[in-house]
């Protein structure tokens, strides 16, 4: 007589991470689209406006390495709530702010929040999760994100249109709710090693980590990420579509744009279910090598597209290409580092680092070259992120494949 196999489910944290991270993107996105046009009431010019977006990802940048070390000693539970709270206070005072240094210091100040918060939320989920399992509930985490974020801009333009800072009091409310449900349903990590939980993974010095090629493929390919997404993808798009793809047969070009992240974002929450499950089951290596591939070979066809459907279906691809890309990096880091902080903020400063510096590059070079040339910065990171995966050692497949 045979013994079922019980199936393996996620965690309560996970899910509570995914609620958390629903409800943090939710007001992020309710945000986003009013900051440019708030800043700009201030009578100031599109550079500072720009400052504006920066400060936010410089300040991430600046403190994630000191973040690892405050999780380390603390706890994740703990810094989760305080960067919450951080963003929380400091949005809400955004709100009021009556001058433009105001919401440049108080954006600064979300930063080094959301950089507690992100930081200390994937320190938990990997370091509470079964290596077989680290897919999935990195992508059940993402999941939240992405439909956070799918709704969050619906709700903003309704609140714009009562106040511009309607919407930074919103924001300040649903990082309320987040913080209280951390709180509430978090288990701190005593709790855990009281109840023998076999999958609380231990801390590894990051002086053995920083040698382990799963973790230097994590972020490089990380790395990678940022400078594509947002320094190719966030914001050449629009541009392409506003300034090469405009014509009478795209009238509304700012509406087509919208259409296409949102189609696009549908794909990837779509796939991050089956990329979870093949990072479980295949493995980090082929997962990371496969997608950074097919992500930059998408990226060199976008910026020669001639109409909006071939752009969508690109986008789509790298969509799909995207849920791989966000959950087989992590899982690698979970897998070298266990449950300590530094790695996690190590990692998480190589997507910020990106992120800063590929908008900045991407647009000198459609400045002073062309649009396949700033597209072509991206494709390079991502087909180097593929080939130094290979470097990655091989999943013994009986361990991955315990699920």
């Amino acid at each position: 007589m045979s013994i079922p196999t019980l199936k393996p489910r996620l965690s309560r944290e996970v899910i509570v991470l995914g609620i958390i991270a629903f409800f943090v993107m939710v007001g992020f996105g309710v945000v986003i689209p009013v900051l440019p046009v708030f800043v700009r009431s201030f009578h100031v010019g599109y550079t500072e406006v720009g400052a504006v977006v920066s400060a936010f990802a410089l300040m991430r940048l600046a403190v994630s390495p000191f973040v690892g070390k405050l999780i380390d000693w603390i706890g994740e539970r703990t810094i989760l709530a305080i960067g919450i709270g951080i963003v929380a206070v400091s949005s809400a005072m955004v709100g009021l702010a009556q001058s433009y240094a105001e919401v440049l210091v108080l954006r600064g100040a979300g930063g080094i929040g959301s950089a507690m918060f992100s930081i200390s939320a994937m320190t938990l989920l990997l370091g509470t999760t079964a290596p077989s399992m680290r897919g999935r509930a990195v992508g059940f985490y993402q999941g939240g994100f992405l439909i956070g974020g799918m709704a969050g801009p619906a709700i903003g333009g309704v609140l714009a249109v009562i106040s511009l800072r309607a919407p930074f009091f919103f924001y300040a409310g649903t990082l309320v709710i987040a913080g209280a449900v951390g709180l509430a349903f978090l288990r701190p990590v005593s709790k855990h090693k009281s109840e023998g939980t076999a999958d609380v993974a231990p801390a590894i010095p990051f002086r053995v980590v920083v040698f382990d090629r799963r973790f230097r493929a994590a972020c490089l390919a990380n790395f990678a990420s940022g400078w594509a997404s947002l320094g190719v993808r966030s914001a050449l798009i629009p541009l392409l579509i506003v300034e090469v793809l405009h014509g009478p047969d795209l009238a509304e070009p700012e509406l087509w744009t919208g259409i296409a992240f949102a189609v696009a974002a549908v794909a990837q929450t779509l796939a991050l279910g089956p990329a979870g499950t093949f990072v479980d089951k295949i493995g980090r290596r082929p997962a990371i090598i496969g997608a950074y591939a097919l992500g930059g070979v998408t990226l060199v066809a976008m910026p020669f597209v001639g109409d909006i459907w071939t752009l969508i279906a690109l986008l789509c691809v790298y969509g799909i290409a995207a849920a791989f890309m966000g959950t087989a990096p992590a899982a690698a880091v979970g897998d070298a580092a266990g449950r300590s902080g530094q790695p996690v903020a190590i990692f998480s400063a190589f997507s910020d680092f990106g992120a800063v510096v590929g908008p900045l590059v991407a647009g000198a070079l459609v400045d002073s070259l062309s649009f396949p040339a700033a597209f072509g910065s991206a494709v390079v990171l991502m087909l180097a992120a593929s080939l130094y995966a290979l470097r990655m050692p091989r999943e013994r497949r009986h361990v991955v494949a315990a699920a």
